[in-house]
């Protein structure tokens, strides 16, 4: 009887209403979540019968289903925290994460450190990155990102650079004598560097011209500091050689003599590079970048050198990459990993695990794993949280379109029963 059959496809179109108003439910729960997806309920109609068999045409339907609840994956508001690990992706992507339960995905962004080092979720899921090498440089190994808390080496000095002008108007030849350094040079400057390990050492620097276009320097130290030196008296580590061509750029370096042999048991004749620029016989160069003689007084400009003592960290922060770097008390800054980012060909099936977490499955494909702003994944944004994509005014449009949808399922049964009940007084 077709009144019958009428019961039943209000009682589908009933559920079918109900598991979509638990899906709007869920949006609004949600509204606030960090990196949510808004779900829609897709419904599909259910046929089970045709009056005239293959021919087409004529058919009956039984209701309605839900067909597919798919989250609509649209970019979420990116809004500016005061927090230095939150962070945020604008575009596709997901952080990759790996737990007790393997490794999983999310949008979510807040992270923290944990008591051993470890970048993790909320739920202590370790955030998963590309490592640096001992250099700082991003390597293509993917592991947890966690910061180290021990001390990391002191660096030995092995390259100064100086860039000076000396005078060419300098007339008077001297001959130089360590007892009044001061006193027998034609310009001193002092710079600094650090022995194998980590102690800093200041070195003055006398440049005497010797002539036109060629000077000599010297690097001396307090007799203290190298082996073999008397407390309170100048002791000779360095000395060399540099020439100019007729416009005032450098031409030659030579360094004749290097003696860093510095107490307290750092490494002896500790190789160590004085470099004055980019000279045109030495290096090949054109001249222009370094020591210059011009005919104005003679300055230091500038001066660099590579060691750095030991040190701890103070600061952490992530760059608009997702590259985690760190500052040292020692004044150095070094890379120590990069947050990677995995990219589904089909995300919307990915399977859901709960605490904003998600799963692969199979239809949503492997998980391709790489850098962002690469190979069309996300950019990251740091200090940064995705908001949910929830909008709430579009939310209770549906439910009341839906709770509409629902309330005349009903009407369907209440009417079918009052069909039934004029069958059954036929007989009285």
């Amino acid at each position: 009887m077709g009144v019958l059959s009428s019961l039943y496809t209000g009682v589908s179109g009933l559920s079918a209403q109900g598991e979509a108003l638990g899906v709007i439910g869920d949006n609004i729960a949600n509204a606030n979540t960090i990196g949510f997806k808004a779900s829609r309920a897709e419904f599909q109609d259910i046929i089970s019968k045709s009056l005239k068999g293959i021919l087409g045409g004529n058919q009956i339907g039984r209701g309605t289903k839900i067909g597919a609840v798919n989250p609509i994956l649209s970019q979420g508001n990116v809004d500016a925290t005061e927090k230095s690990t939150d962070l945020a992706i604008s575009g596709d992507g997901y952080f990759v994460l790996r737990g007790s339960d393997g490794q999983s995905f999310t949008r979510n962004g807040s992270f923290h450190f944990d008591k051993e080092g470890f970048l993790v979720t909320n739920d202590n899921q370790r955030v998963q990155g590309f490592q640096a090498d001992a250099d700082g440089t991003i390597i293509n190994r993917v592991a947890d990102i966690k910061f180290p808390r021990a001390l990391i080496p002191a660096k030995a000095t092995s390259t100064i650079k100086m860039d000076l002008n000396l005078d060419s108007r300098v007339q008077e030849i001297k001959e130089f004598k360590v007892d009044d350094a001061y006193s027998t040079s034609d310009f001193t400057t002092g710079i600094e560097m650090y022995d194998s390990q980590g102690n800093k050492h200041m070195i003055t620097m006398f440049f005497n011209k010797t002539a036109d276009r060629a000077w000599t320097y010297r690097g001396l130290v307090d007799g203290k500091e190298v082996v073999g030196g008397e407390p309170g008296k100048l002791s000779e580590v360095v000395q060399g050689k540099i020439t100019f061509n007729t416009d005032g750029m450098l031409d030659t370096e030579e360094q004749t003599v290097s003696g860093f042999n510095f107490t307290g048991g750092a490494k002896l004749n500790q190789d160590v590079k004085i470099d004055f620029g980019n000279s045109i016989t030495t290096d090949k160069g054109d001249g222009l970048d370094g020591t210059k003689q011009y005919g104005r007084d003679s300055d230091l400009i500038t001066w660099n050198q590579d060691g750095a003592a030991a040190g701890t960290i103070t600061n952490l922060s992530f760059n608009d990459e997702g590259v985690l770097s760190a500052l040292y008390t020692n004044g150095e800054t070094k890379d120590l990993a990069q947050v990677s980012l995995a990219k589904f060909e089909n995300p919307e099936a990915l399977f859901k695990v709960g605490s904003n977490r998600l799963k692969e499955a199979n239809m949503s494909g492997s998980p391709s794993i790489g850098r962002s702003n690469k190979a069309g994944r996300g950019k990251i944004f740091a200090k940064s949280l995705e908001r949910s994509t929830v909008d709430l005014a579009l939310e209770f449009v549906n439910l009341i379109q839906n709770q509409r949808g629902f309330q005349a399922n009903a009407k369907t049964i209440t009417t079918s029963d009052e069909l039934l009940g004029e069958v059954i007084n036929l007989k009285r």
